[in-house]
């Protein structure tokens, strides 16, 4: 880009962002669960690689899956996954347990493509898609 339009970017100010998110999350009952993200992106979650915390990696630990490029990653018996998504999964991964999420559904299948998969269904999630499903034009 270049030295005049870095000079025009303006910080964000993450930790009230934060501190927000947090007041947000108390009005609308919804649980607040903020964590760390060491190593989750090298990791491979197909695989199943421990996840150190940040600062306590062991020694001679290493992932046993590699980025490849940009978007891609390559899990240890070759499968190619999307690497965004394999990130995210483990960061879920990390707060499953104390959030008692089930992570059985979420498999190879999933982490190839971009989609939204739902973790835990309510009766206005399970009508919300059969109204979808009817509509037409979609």
């Amino acid at each position: 880009m270049g030295r005049k339009s870095n000079q025009q970017f303006v910080q964000i100010p993450l930790a009230k962002l934060k501190e927000r998110i947090k007041q947000l999350c108390g009005i609308y009952g919804i649980r607040y669960v903020e964590t760390e993200e060491a190593n989750t992106s090298c990791a491979s979650y197909l695989d199943g690689d421990s996840l150190p915390k940040y600062g306590e990696k062991p020694d001679g630990w290493k992932a046993s899956g590699k980025r490849i490029k940009r978007g891609l990653y390559r899990s240890k018996d070759g499968s190619l996954i999307n690497s965004d998504l394999n990130g995210s999964s483990n960061i879920l991964r990390k707060v499953a347990r104390n959030l008692g999420i089930d992570l059985s559904r979420l498999g190879r299948r999933c982490l190839t493509s971009v989609r939204r998969i739902r973790l835990w269904a309510t009766k206005s999630n399970l009508t919300l898609k059969n109204a979808r499903a009817f509509t037409p034009g979609s």
